[in-house]
């Protein structure tokens, strides 16, 4: 995939942890803390806050280098160079090179906290300049508390001699990007809902693509029913010759996190799968249709639904609160018995082993999955 999309909503597992689960199945969770630990990934900015590959650096680099203090990234109102700004990094930086790594919370916060929409207080936001700057790297996280570090300190070899130019860097997003969709377009990869985010634009994207297919690193083929290209990597070559034949069958069903990779891009969710799925957790509770957090559902290569659930965790009891299918899924006893066992594998994994469930649309699915569960 390239990257993992950091969330910190936890009525579930967090979306990093989930997006793994979903690809690996059961799996130690610390694990991921561990590799950053061990330098094999670190965190920056892609499309949002990502853990990413350690190997990738050099093209992140070239960002951090070019970053200028203004940033999407920063909550509106904490631009600008303001003398208290400058002297709140100084501190911060004096702070860490003298004392060690540390976390926003081992910075007091005022009584008179920054009235920012954040509420972000003047150390937090010096920390994240000297972040998005790469001064700072995340060296770890205790609690998935994020632990700021000097860059000197967590790569301690890094020259920026390997930072790479701004073209290469953007030219290999978009080979990255390509080979991780398995089939893209450009609109797929450019602005701000794009798989690497605002480092591409439209037009770099057409312009890189069609220039990655001339130089033979890209292949291009046509889709049914589209006269728009769209790009394979090769080494996905095998992939679509079984697709192209018909012989690329999926067995696998999965809940999904709303920031997966298959559904992020909600708009290439709606093409592919004819899926109009949106996140409601900023949504008021009266107005949601789905529920707070819900997870699409993938059963053997279609969306089929989505499931909204919270883990309680003390009472080892996993609630699925309410699951919706798709008015065009059918109710086959393949999907019953892949859902039940996805079902008792995800509360399982999450050390919730009891499972509620509550509402299902259609309702009479309920006593069917219900029966299915207590049998498992």
């Amino acid at each position: 995939m390239g990257l993992l999309q950091i969330d910190t909503i936890s009525v579930v597992a967090r979306s990093p942890y989930l997006v793994l689960w979903s690809r690996v199945g059961d799996y130690t969770p610390g694990w991921l803390e561990e590799l950053l630990a061990e330098g094999a990934l670190f965190e920056y900015w892609s499309h949002a806050a990502c853990f990413l590959p350690i190997e990738d650096y050099p093209i992140y680099r070239r960002r951090m280098l070019d970053y200028g203090g203004d940033t999407v990234y920063m909550p509106s109102g904490l631009s600008g160079q303001d003398a208290c700004r400058q002297e709140a990094m100084a501190r911060v930086l004096a702070h860490i090179r003298e004392r060690g790594a540390a976390r926003s919370m081992d910075f007091p916060c005022p009584r008179d906290k920054a009235r920012t929409w954040w509420d972000w207080k003047p150390e937090k936001i010096a920390l994240e300049h000297l972040f998005n700057a790469g001064v700072l790297m995340i060296a770890r996280r205790e609690g998935f508390q994020r632990v700021y570090d000097l860059r000197e300190r967590v790569l301690p070899d890094w020259d920026d001699a390997q930072a790479l130019s701004p073209e290469a860097a953007r030219r290999a997003l978009v080979l990255k990007a390509v080979r991780a969709l398995g089939l893209a377009r450009a609109r797929w990869l450019a602005g701000s809902t794009g798989y690497f985010g605002n480092y591409l634009g439209a037009k770099d994207a057409q312009t890189l693509l069609k220039a990655a297919a001339r130089q033979g690193e890209l292949l291009t083929v046509t889709t049914e029913g589209s006269s728009e290209p769209a790009y394979v990597h090769p080494d996905n070559r095998a992939l679509l010759e079984q697709a192209a034949a018909g012989a690329l069958t999926s067995t696998v069903t999965m809940l999904l996190s709303p920031f997966d990779p298959v559904v992020s891009h909600r708009g290439r969710a709606r093409e592919l799968f004819h899926f109009d799925y949106q996140i409601e957790t900023y949504t008021p509770a009266e107005r949601r249709r789905y529920g707070y957090f819900s997870l699409p559902i993938l059963h053997r290569g279609d969306l089929v639904g989505r499931l909204d659930a919270k883990a309680h965790r003390r009472e080892g009891l996993f609630e699925v609160k309410s699951l919706h299918l798709e008015p065009s899924t059918p109710i086959t006893d393949m999907l019953l018995c892949d859902l039940c066992a996805t079902l008792t594998a995800f509360a399982r994994w999450h050390k919730t082993p009891s499972i509620l469930l509550h509402h299902t649309d259609p309702p009479d699915f309920r006593a069917a999955l219900q029966s299915a569960l207590e049998t498992a």
